[in-house]
């Protein structure tokens, strides 16, 4: 038994005190998960660690995904703020002649995705723990085949947009990285991101390859897009209708 469940407060005992316990003892639990998880991650082989905190003696993977990393030639495809890296794992088993790579800065996050792509021996799947808007340090131009963005935090603030994993500021980034024949893929519950999206990407004059304003109503048998996370089943209960944009970059 958890020690602080036996502190259970008496007739003349204050029941706000027990809560603060509790809430401690839970902050400490969690602290102390973060921390082994951070250090197990540290030694998963799937798992690079490359934020701007390390030394200079770590050599990025820049233009040697294919050859150093996976050891092949298959197409690369991203998907950016994986959090658990749910969505990633799904990809990776349904297409094992392509590969996959999680991107995300929160590292506790990345942990739960790498250690199931560790158990199932999913080879064709690694985690990259950097910040998203220095996305061109860590790969060449067109080294990257897809970009994959499901359910990004929408910034629904006006003030926010540059936040937007669909701004211009992010797609100038995505530009130096994907191929000139790529695609970038958002699935999202937000209205207001989806409808921003597609403002942008009529400004920008990008190549439009699929706009779906309801999955489950207008392609409910597509094998990727309906992939569902733990939190796009949240979204579906409470009655959310989730969106797919497909789109290219302008060549310039």
């Amino acid at each position: 038994m958890i020690e602080f469940a036996m502190k259970r407060p008496g007739r003349n005992g204050s029941f706000f005190a027990f809560l603060l316990e509790l809430k401690c003892y839970s902050k400490r639990t969690m602290g102390t998960n973060k921390l082994q998880r951070f250090e197990e991650i540290g030694e998963f082989e799937n798992v690079f660690e490359l934020t701007d905190y390390q030394d200079n003696d770590v050599k990025k993977p820049k233009g040697n995904w294919h050859k150093k990393v996976f050891g092949n030639s298959n197409p690369i495809i991203l998907e950016l703020a994986c959090g658990k890296g749910a969505y990633t794992l799904e990809l990776a088993r349904r297409n094992p002649d392509k590969n996959f790579i999680g991107v995300d800065i929160k590292g506790a996050r990345i942990w739960k995705g790498a250690k199931r792509a560790r158990s199932e021996k999913l080879d064709n799947l690694r985690f990259l723990r950097i910040y998203i808007d220095h996305l061109d340090e860590y790969f060449a131009p067109g080294e990257v085949d897809d970009i994959w963005i499901t359910f990004p935090d929408p910034y629904p603030k006006y003030s926010d947009r540059s936040k937007r994993l669909t701004s211009p500021k992010f797609l100038d980034i995505y530009k130096s990285v994907l191929k000139s024949d790529g695609y970038i893929h958002l699935k999202t519950d937000s209205d207001k991101l989806f409808k921003y999206t597609r403002k942008v990407i009529k400004d920008w004059e990008c190549p439009v390859k699929k706009v779906v304003q309801n999955i489950y109503e207008e392609c409910p048998d597509d094998e990727l897009l309906t992939i569902q996370t733990f939190y796009e089943k949240r979204h579906i209960e409470a009655g959310k209708t989730i969106k797919f944009l497909s789109f290219g970059l302008p060549v310039s």
